[in-house]
């Protein structure tokens, strides 16, 4: 089959590798239909392979955000018609160690996720999951929202540990994908304003059209827009070394900061004193546990858009230039989805 393997830094060749088939009695076999570019797959893109401190050298496929149709058999396996599109939970927690056990499978340190290495992810014409990992959706999420559910999924995660209090100001800092999501979801539960920051202007009015009151480009207009104060919670969803500083600065004293998103070279840049004096509480959100089926439910009934972060379409002959150009931001893109 086809799949678009990455070599090394900036490198990707689309090129034959093996079909993958069962390894295990559970497990089923996806013709992928669509997957998304997501943020961690550009730190492996930009920095060689991971998002962690060490680079991973064995060329491998990427791509987690995906949806497909289980292959005839497979389908018959777990009674479904063979047109029935499916959406993939790429995290497989080993079920055994003490952290599922908590409940905190999102945790797991023995995890094996698809699309990081040494994992095949989905950018390719099949990829090989367990039965559990599937997840049923309604023929009214098309193929590139399905795909997108592992990003509201993020999202979802996060507001929960965020916990938004009613009336409460908020600022999500970063508009991609995730933080398009997360204003969203911050609408829905009952906020006051919403501040939306993002240096891309477009970014910026998109959130505004989501449910953000405010757009600023930069989080240092957030005391001329709170008159001084900062805002009750912050949730953080960019790409930079800066992003956790930039969310202290946003947050008021005794304020709350949720950093969701991985920062550069797997660097944060924070100051002390900003954090320490505003005596701020602060929590780490990393992927997401069991929450597919409220993630296609707030889909489903449309409470959550998601076809507005489907912007551009690539094949995946064109997986390269779907990369370079989400890098580049260019031609107002939110998020890219290869059709394998």
């Amino acid at each position: 089959m086809r799949a678009a393997v990455l070599q090394d830094i900036r490198n990707i060749r689309v090129t034959e590798i093996p079909t993958p088939t069962p390894k295990a009695d559970d497990d089923v076999i996806v013709r992928v239909k669509a997957v998304g570019v997501c943020g961690s797959d550009l730190h492996s893109y930009l920095e060689g392979g991971t998002t962690g401190p060490t680079r991973i050298n064995d060329p491998f496929v990427l791509g987690h955000e995906f949806s497909g149709n289980l292959i005839p058999e497979s389908a018959r396996k777990l009674g479904l018609s063979a047109d029935a599109l499916v959406a993939v939970d790429p995290a497989i927690p080993c079920g055994h160690c003490e952290w599922c056990h908590r409940g905190h499978t999102n945790l797991c340190p023995n995890v094996r996720f698809l699309g990081y290495a040494p994992h095949n992810g989905a950018m390719a014409e099949f990829v090989c999951v367990p039965q559990s990992a599937v997840h049923v959706v309604p023929e009214t999420i098309d193929p590139a929202g399905a795909a997108i559910l592992e990003t509201l999924g993020v999202a979802i995660h996060a507001t929960d540990l965020a916990r938004p209090r009613l009336l409460e100001s908020v600022a999500v800092l970063g508009c991609g994908p995730v933080g398009l999501l997360l204003v969203q979801l911050a609408r829905l539960c009952g906020v006051g304003n919403i501040i939306a920051i993002d240096p891309v202007v477009a970014r910026g009015q998109l959130a505004c059209d989501l449910g953000a009151d405010i757009a600023c480009r930069s989080f240092a207009e957030v005391p001329e827009v709170t008159d001084g104060r900062g805002v009750d919670l912050v949730i953080e969803a960019t790409d930079s070394s800066h992003g956790f500083e930039h969310a202290a600065r946003c947050a008021r004293i005794g304020g709350r900061a949720v950093i969701v998103g991985i920062p550069e070279n797997n660097e944060y840049v924070l100051s002390g004193a900003e954090s320490r004096r505003k005596g701020l509480s602060v929590k780490f959100s990393r992927r997401m546990p069991e929450v597919y089926p409220r993630a296609i439910a707030l889909a489903q009934s449309g409470r959550v858009k998601l076809s507005p972060l489907a912007t551009h379409s690539f094949s995946l002959d064109q997986a390269p230039a779907a990369f370079a150009q989400q890098v580049a931001r260019e031609n107002g893109i939110i998020k890219a989805i290869i059709y394998p």
